[in-house]
């Protein structure tokens, strides 16, 4: 799995790379279009203007649920490449699970699954 670490400063350089990639982002990180909705969601959850992407991982999730199931939900059960984004916002951690084509969630604490291995996929 590849780890990006967005830092404070490299945010604004890294969307600006990204955003021609959209929703899909592509190997060097999620995209613009991805990432500004998740940060407006987070800064108004949090009240934390300064909300900041503190790590944005590809991933590959082992359903339509992203990682996030919901009880009494039914999910695609196809393989669902996308992103697992964490946001440092008002001294805690929002996950965010993201797919490839701009769908996203906030997982709550205890209800998060763990992505496929890569060593899983062929």
């Amino acid at each position: 799995m590849a780890l990006v670490r967005l830092g404070t400063v490299l945010l604004a350089a890294a969307a600006g790379a990204c955003a021609s990639a959209g929703a899909g982002g592509g190997a060097g990180g999620p995209g613009n279009t991805l990432v500004e909705p998740i940060l407006a969601d987070a800064r108004q959850r949090s009240g934390d203007a300064s909300a900041h992407v503190a790590a944005a991982e590809a991933v590959t999730w082992s359903d339509g649920s992203l990682g996030c199931p919901q009880p009494d939900r039914m999910y695609t059960q196809a393989l669902v490449r996308g992103w697992r984004i964490r946001v440092a916002a008002a001294g805690q951690d929002l996950d965010y699970h993201a797919s490839l084509r701009g769908h996203w969630v906030l997982c709550p604490p205890g209800r998060a699954k763990a992505p496929v291995p890569d060593s899983a996929i062929k």
